[in-house]
């Protein structure tokens, strides 16, 4: 702790003015969240990385600490005014850049199993093709659940502030996480066991996984860039820096894999631009029998966040937010559609509120495809065709939506009402008609959220976000609850089925 004291006060001294907040973290916090609040055995303390975390609740944590971590209370050591000033700091921006290069990648990696070590059949008899990973943010771990049984078979620790959903690979053995602090996590289904780790950044938005399995790639808020991982091992491939005309860097806003075109697409929240990048384009003069990597930028005249693709992945389906990160208005009310092929914009969508196009999810409708979105700030849910791309039916909610869920077998999309006083309600919306059929409520007073269904659809999941929590699940057809799981605030929970054969009912 001295030194990490020293050399904190030499960084600081140079960039700021040293504050009581400064000092009581280099002498409290410094040894496990790091002397630039970069994050060590503790996550990063920046307010990028605390965006979930409310002021009164991060004084909360300082005071008593947090269970089932290691995270002590300093409430005999400091004073309410003192831990209000420290709480005022992680929330103050760092005054200088933080820097995390390849050389800090590198340093970071864990390999903690060869692959020779472990075996190829899984020790626990399941079907395989119907597990659930069901990420549980209250004390961050996860737990590995048979579909069939509905019974955990392994519940495992995972980094803080899992974020951006686990990815599989096509065999559904392997899972990758990635946390709101960069740490990326392989973790082996088949033996439970977490094989390989490495920090791919400070600040990290979410994670894909090549359709060939071969790379991870890793977006991040901080620093501006993507990162290719050697989905073996997770040893770092390439920094990929996103930087637009004129030296302007951006955040990466999503990352996902297209499938049918062997490629990563990205969209990035500070440049008006669409990214992609092909994983299967060799040139084995130049990159010895590896892909080049090299972004292909899709300019456009707004800014994208999250989105989502259609059926072919021939199409970019995007959400605008409204300000980017200089204030500028965005001009898209809604969101827009981007041909990928030729890079031009085809249509624009006129959605009521902020749409959540990440969650968005698909079906069939009277002999046409159509798109469904949850909207963050309106109480709809808006039906649009993915030919005409105009808005069929606005379907009125009891408050603004998160996730939406369905599958090819279930007459039922779900959607949640996450946001205001129904928080706890969840609708069921017939597929056919485009009317609400019945709106449960999974435990009163308690969000309800993240529906996701058995690999056949017989059944629906839904997540109580409590720390008090529960995974409750529902006969998808009658509707009714069969069973109750308690658990630490689960959030997602990801079907090996549907995720790695992109049931048109989940989002990819």
């Amino acid at each position: 702790m001295f030194f990490a004291t020293l050399i904190g006060l030499a960084t600081l001294s140079a960039n700021a003015e040293i504050t009581d907040g400064t000092q009581n973290y280099l002498k409290y916090c410094a040894q496990c969240h790091g002397a630039q609040r970069l994050g060590a055995m503790g996550p990063a303390l920046l307010p990028q990385n605390l965006s979930r975390l409310k002021k009164p609740d991060a004084v909360d944590v300082i005071a008593n600490g947090r269970t089932a971590t290691q995270m002590p209370g300093f409430s005999d050591q400091l004073s309410p005014e003192e831990i209000n000033q420290l709480s005022d700091y992680i929330y103050t921006p760092s005054p200088i850049i933080p820097s995390w290069d390849m050389q800090a990648i590198k340093d970071s990696h864990e390999q903690h199993y060869q692959s020779e070590q472990l075996g190829d059949e899984p020790v626990f008899d399941a079907d395989l093709q119907n597990l659930f990973i069901v990420v549980e943010l209250g004390d961050h771990h996860a737990t590995l659940l048979d579909g069939d049984k509905f019974e955990p078979i392994h519940r495992f620790k995972t980094r803080f502030a899992v974020h951006g959903g686990p990815k599989y690979t096509r065999d559904g053995r392997y899972v990758y996480f990635a946390s709101r602090d960069g740490w990326i996590s392989k973790f082996d289904i088949y033996n439970l066991k977490t094989v390989a780790e490495i920090r791919a950044g400070i600040n990290t938005r979410n994670l894909a996984v090549s359709y060939d399995g071969r790379y991870v790639a890793v977006g991040n808020y901080l620093p501006h860039n993507l990162v290719i991982l050697d989905a073996k091992n997770l040893s770092p491939v390439k920094i990929i820096p996103t930087q637009g005309d004129g030296g302007v860097t951006s955040r990466v806003s999503a990352v996902y894999t297209a499938p049918t075109r062997n490629s990563f697409i990205a969209a990035l929240k500070d440049i008006p631009e669409v990214w992609e990048i092909p994983y299967g384009d060799i040139d084995e003069k130049l990159s010895e029998g590896k892909p080049n990597l090299v972004p292909r930028r899709i300019k456009l005249d707004d800014y994208l966040d999250d989105f989502f693709f259609n059926q072919t992945y021939s199409q970019v389906i995007g959400a605008a937010r409204p300000t980017d990160s200089g204030g500028k208005k965005s001009k898209i009310k809604g969101g827009l559609v981007i041909d990928l092929d030729s890079g031009e914009k085809v249509a624009t969508l006129e959605l009521p509120g902020m749409p959540h196009l990440g969650s968005g999810i698909t079906w069939r409708y009277q002999d046409k495809t159509v798109l469904a979105s949850p909207n963050f700030s309106t109480g709809e849910i808006s039906v649009i065709d993915m030919d005409t791309w105009e808005t069929i039916k606005t379907i009125k909610t009891e408050g603004p939506g998160f996730f939406m869920r369905s599958h090819a077998n279930s007459p039922y999309a779900w959607g949640d009402v996450f946001f205001g006083p129904n928080k706890d309600k969840m609708h069921v919306i017939d597929k056919k008609t485009l009317e609400i059929v019945k709106t449960l409520q999974p435990e009163p007073g308690k969000t309800s959220g993240h529906v996701e269904f058995t690999k056949d659809g017989r059944y629906a999941l839904v997540s109580i976000w409590d720390i008090e929590g529960a995974l409750v699940i529902y006969d998808a057809q009658t509707l009714e609850e069969i069973k109750r799981l308690p658990m630490s605030k689960p959030s997602g929970k990801y079907n090996v089925y549907n995720k790695t054969h992109y049931e048109e009912g989940t989002s990819h």
